[in-house]
């Protein structure tokens, strides 16, 4: 079985903030943008919706005003992926074709890579993680991870040290593309101040 990243260059702070925030422009500016796509998903997602999850739709409306959540751990990952919808309204999706698709422990495998070049302010291997906004239920599947502006300032310093002392050890050739991309996203994001990196992992 297969996962992918979806990685959004955005203001991480402010993206959190849009949870509980009660805007309703914004929900119905998002339920008018992705009507396709809502419709799509809760056909995707008819058998747990008829089990008792919420509406693609539903889920989006909780996050936003911050509940009210289902109780049952098996339907959050409807929040999740709501909030990956908020990511992807206000944010600006990177490129990921070293990491859609994926299998295995390939998000450890690259941040090893990262380690050997002493990059160690970031990891690839936490877009895995539950790293969602404390106000959402807990869910494994999507992972959701952040890298700050600090994180990402401090990866790119690691690496212009690491070349300038010409370190750098032989790396698998599909490892060090995709640490290159990855070093991609951290540029585009210092060139935006308090811009960060927010990844899913489904």
């Amino acid at each position: 079985m297969s996962s992918s990243l979806s990685v959004f260059l955005l203001d991480p702070a402010a993206t959190r903030g849009l949870v509980g925030s009660g805007d309703e422009q914004l929900l119905e500016a998002i339920r008018s943008r992705f009507a396709d796509d809502l419709a799509s998903d809760d056909d995707y997602f008819r058998y747990e919706i008829e089990q008792g999850a919420p509406t693609a739709y539903e889920a989006l409306r909780a996050v936003i005003h911050g509940g009210p959540f289902s109780g049952d751990e098996e339907h959050a990952f409807q929040y999740g992926y709501a909030y990956k919808r908020l990511c992807s309204l206000t944010g600006v999706p990177l490129d990921n074709d070293c990491f859609c698709p994926y299998r295995g422990d390939w998000l450890s495998v690259v941040d090893q890579g990262l380690e050997a070049l002493r990059i160690t302010a970031v990891s690839v291997a936490s877009f895995d993680r539950a790293n969602l906004p404390d106000s959402l239920p807990w869910m494994y599947t999507p992972g959701c991870g952040e890298w700050s502006p600090e994180r990402i300032g401090q990866a790119l310093e690691q690496f212009e040290a690491t070349k300038a002392a010409d370190q750098a050890p032989p790396l698998e050739p599909e490892v060090v593309e995709a640490i290159m991309q990855c070093l991609g996203w951290m540029r585009s994001a210092a060139a935006r101040p308090g811009f960060g990196i927010i990844g899913f992992r489904s």
